[in-house]
């Protein structure tokens, strides 16, 4: 099972006299990534470097923001995988302190610095969701509605025309149970239309 984590959490660790604040948080991508790292480079001018990894599924990646190449961005995305989080941005913010601290050194301090703040985050399982279609008679609006309800399932959009036509969302485990007792309480008369996951 994916986590994700549901709210920001932070840390800071000093190694040989350079900075290392680390920051982790949930998000929807790269777009949304890519204005995180931008809001921490802003807060941080006076950085050396801004690092970052990104586990959000074809949206993944890593930067080592002039780090020596596989010492920071790699590391840290492999923290991330480790702990099976998705859709999670690790972002660690360096203030060199003038000791160098070799290519182990590096990699121990970056994944050090995103552990610690996972450390303080809480974690939140992902369920994965599919979108149904479903048009019913008027007469069977209603109790489709209220398996709805039960069900936990988000109605997201409602046509009448000449018959109701709902679009809503509920987990994917939950989906062939729900389809077999819509089908029951409507007794035939429900047609589904276009799924899509």
């Amino acid at each position: 099972m994916a986590f994700s984590l549901a709210q920001p959490a932070h840390s800071k660790i000093d190694i040989k006299k350079s900075t290392f604040i680390g920051f982790v948080t949930a998000v929807a991508g790269r777009p949304e990534a890519l204005t995180e790292i931008a809001r921490l480079r802003g807060e941080h001018p006076n950085a050396t470097h801004v690092c970052w990894a990104l586990l959000a599924g074809g949206h993944s990646g890593a930067s080592d923001d002039g780090e020596p190449g596989g010492t920071a961005g790699l590391p840290m995305l492999n923290v991330l995988r480790h702990q099976n989080l998705e859709q999670v941005l690790a972002v660690v913010v360096r203030y060199y302190g003038g000791i160098r601290l070799g290519a182990g050194g590096l990699v121990r301090a970056y994944t050090d610095t995103v552990a610690q703040a996972l450390l303080t985050a809480e974690k939140i399982a992902l369920v994965v969701t599919v979108t149904l279609r479903a048009a019913v008679p008027y007469a069977l609006e209603g109790p489709l509605r209220r398996l709805l309800q039960q069900s936990g399932a988000i109605l997201a959009e409602v046509t009448h025309t000449d018959v109701v036509s709902m679009c809503f969302s509920l987990p994917l485990s939950a989906a062939p149970g729900f389809q077999r007792e819509a089908n029951d309480i409507c007794h035939g008369s429900l047609q589904w239309r276009e799924e899509s996951l």
